[in-house]
């Protein structure tokens, strides 16, 4: 678990949650093993989060995770998306305030630190493909959101890739 200085509670760090004996999403999840990419988004979505919540300088936050997780992780991308999710934050929340149904300051901490790292993605990654990060923000917000938070998060990405990622989106027949 990942201790976040002043908020009761923690972010798991487990690959998927408990799986509910009912659930068969829960199965799939649990067998589905995670790749390297998956991992580093995981641990920015924890990291972002912690740095929404405390506010903690961004370097700290940097190395805590780097000691932290040690296992086979794209540490390349996480040290390099991380902190400049950081440096683009107001932008990021600037170009996102058209796709919301409401004001930033009303999104779940969760919400809001997967969308600004979807957008982010969507606007300075496009090594990424759209498809790509619209999914992996979806399963992110599946194990860590509200219950039907993936929902939301899937549809504020997909508007914004249509503005986002145009000729990517054309190249695929889809407009």
């Amino acid at each position: 678990m990942i201790e976040i200085p002043g908020v009761s509670g923690s972010l798991p760090d487990q690959a998927v949650p408990e799986a509910d004996p009912q659930s068969k999403r829960g199965d799939d999840a649990k067998s589905k093993k995670l790749n390297e990419r998956q991992k580093a988004r995981r641990m920015l979505l924890q990291a972002l989060y912690q740095w929404e919540i405390a506010r903690a300088p961004v370097h700290d936050i940097l190395a805590e995770f780097l000691v932290y997780y040690q296992g086979k992780i794209d540490r390349e991308f996480f040290k390099q998306v991380f902190p400049d999710v950081i440096a683009h934050v107001a932008e990021l929340d600037e170009m996102m305030q058209p796709w919301l149904d409401r004001q930033i300051k009303s999104l779940d901490p969760i919400e809001l630190s997967l969308l600004r790292l979807g957008i982010y993605e969507l606007a300075h990654r496009i090594d990424v493909p759209y498809k790509v990060v619209i999914n992996e923000a979806v399963e992110l917000a599946k194990v860590f959101g509200a219950t039907d938070g993936h929902k939301y998060i899937n549809g504020v990405l997909d508007r914004a890739a249509k503005q986002l990622r145009v000729l990517e989106q054309r190249g695929t027949g889809r407009v």
